[in-house]
């Protein structure tokens, strides 16, 4: 299910603010990111929507003074957001909701992954079609563009103006 964060995500973040400034492999990186949850055996503070407004606080506060920085720091919970709605955190309140209601996390592994294989095979590949997308969009199939993306994680500012 991979596919269908890094696809989404990109695609999705990319039509919402239409910068090519924000660092979109921290946007990608933050909605994979709760899936490391599996090894913790369920859902836990990644996939809670208090870490993510947490996160965004502490890099609002710590960035106060450093503009660049912020708008590269940013991308995390914004990826991290894109994730929670990507893996249906937010249908079930003791996990998007923690701690309002109750502190306890649900035991049973991450419901993600536990989705039908027929419906995580469709999901992987909506996300394989936005990278498709994206790679005819942002212009990658040229070298540069491809290099400035994986060296800063932006986009190149004449293809997407």
């Amino acid at each position: 299910m991979v596919f269908w964060y890094l696809g989404i995500s990109l695609a999705f973040v990319w039509n919402v603010f239409r910068s090519p400034a924000l660092d979109y492999r921290l946007v990608m990186l933050g909605s994979v990111l709760p899936l490391v949850e599996a090894i913790h055996g369920g859902p836990w503070l990644l996939h809670t929507l208090v870490f993510t407004v947490a996160l965004m606080g502490v890099i609002m506060v710590t960035t106060q003074k450093r503009r660049l920085l912020r708008r590269r720091l940013i991308s995390l919970p914004i990826g991290l957001m894109m994730g929670l709605v990507l893996n249906g955190s937010w249908a079930t309140a003791s996990v998007f909701g923690w701690p309002f209601f109750g502190w306890a996390f649900p035991d049973g592994g991450l419901a993600e992954l536990q989705w039908p294989l027929g419906v995580r095979v469709v999901l992987d590949l909506a996300g394989l079609a936005a990278l498709a997308w994206c790679w005819r969009a942002f212009g990658f199939a040229d070298r540069a563009n491809r290099d400035l993306f994986v060296r800063t994680g932006h986009l190149n500012r004449a293809l997407v103006s």
